[in-house]
């Protein structure tokens, strides 16, 4: 699998061991991956080529524990579920889970489902799952009732630690993103803060952006690259940037809630770096949660005497650094899912080339990029 470091681009920053989502203490990443058939559409028998991404800010161990979290949207085509409750109680719950537009009713039954087994002592209240969605119609029946719950609690369970695989997996299995080839990616960074370090880390979804806007290394490829684009040559949708991007920050800094609001507004400032302007016809939409302070924020039905709790968190006018682990680790996400992701043709023969290395490496040497 080619990533962006190992393709050479000189990007900022120290990622994690992993360079990935996973680099934040206990957060676990599972998919499932539905691909199947080829030929025209027939509406609910496929092509399929779609699925689901599970996201564990806690991992199992400690799933129910709430992360403080914040949410941020950039243009509002598309869903994420739970987000009113995390903008109320500034806490995550529930697994994130990521798949098609169409997808969301089953994935939000199936993160029931696995929570009611995972946790049965959660059974007595109420439950609001964070699912987030992407349109992969170009390339999948999406009205295809394809994904059931049980896809959702598979992906919950294949979650795990380490490397991450990305390109055309899970939820991303059927997206584009800049006329090619898109799908899920991940990125991490390395923050210092006096003797202790930190991961502030993205995990991205990406199904957008037009060809010519493609940015790589401050260099605009994209604008030199409009051949053999199918997306722009067929009347399939319509809209140029047609799509949309999910982004999940992870982090194991201590962060008040309005502060992880804060690091997913940053996120669009590491997208604008792979040169999207933010197409209205795309739902971009944004989530940061912390991990540190468990136990802190808790929920449910109060128990016992009344109490205080205590957050600790980065001042203020010292989370710059935080900003900018975010800004990069975005950044770097997205050419990650470009750079993994193969070329895929789907229904009625539709295809969605993957980004061609050896062009793009000639296009930055001629800008003087050093690879």
């Amino acid at each position: 699998m080619t990533r962006a470091r190992t393709f050479g681009l000189p990007l900022p920053g120290t990622p994690g061991p992993h360079n990935a989502i996973t680099d934040v203490p206990g957060v676990e990443v599972g998919y499932t991956t539905l691909i199947e058939g080829d030929g025209p559409l027939r509406a609910g028998r496929g092509p399929v080529r779609t699925g689901v991404t599970a996201l564990l800010p806690r991992g199992r161990s400690g799933a129910a524990a709430p992360c403080a979290a914040g949410t941020y949207t950039l243009n509002g085509n598309g869903e994420m579920t739970g987000s009113h409750w995390i903008a109320e109680t500034g806490a995550l719950t529930m697994p994130v889970l990521i798949t098609n537009t169409h997808a969301v009713g089953p994935c939000h039954r199936g993160a029931i489902e696995w929570s009611l087994r995972t946790r049965p002592e959660g059974a007595r209240e109420w439950m609001l799952p964070v699912v987030a969605e992407t349109w992969d119609g170009y390339l999948n029946d999406i009205d295809g009732d394809h994904v059931r719950p049980a896809h959702a609690v598979a992906a919950l369970d294949a979650a795990r630690g380490g490397p991450v695989a990305e390109g055309s997996v899970g939820g991303g299995t059927g997206m584009n993103c800049y006329g090619f080839k898109g799908g899920s990616g991940t990125a991490s960074r390395v923050v210092g803060y006096g003797s202790d370090s930190y991961t502030v880390a993205a995990f991205v979804q990406a199904n957008f952006g037009s060809r010519r806007e493609l940015t790589v290394c401050g260099v605009p490829v994209g604008a030199s690259m409009t051949g053999d684009d199918p997306m722009a040559e067929t009347d399939w949708l319509g809209l140029a940037g047609a799509g949309s991007v999910i982004v999940v920050v992870a982090t194991d800094a201590p962060l008040l809630p309005g502060q992880c609001t804060a690091l997913a507004r940053r996120v669009p400032l590491g997208l604008a770096r792979t040169g999207t302007v933010g197409h209205h016809s795309s739902g971009d939409i944004f989530l940061a949660f912390s991990t540190a302070n468990e136990g802190a924020l808790t929920s449910g039905f109060p128990v016992g005497e009344p109490g205080y709790e205590h957050l600790r968190f980065v001042p203020w006018n010292r989370i710059d650094p935080f900003y900018e682990a975010v800004v990069e680790s975005v950044e770097e996400a997205v050419l990650n899912v470009l750079l993994a992701a193969e070329t895929m043709v789907g229904r009625d023969g539709h295809r969605s080339p993957a980004l061609p290395h050896d062009r793009l490496k000639a296009l930055l040497a001629a800008r003087g990029v050093d690879l």
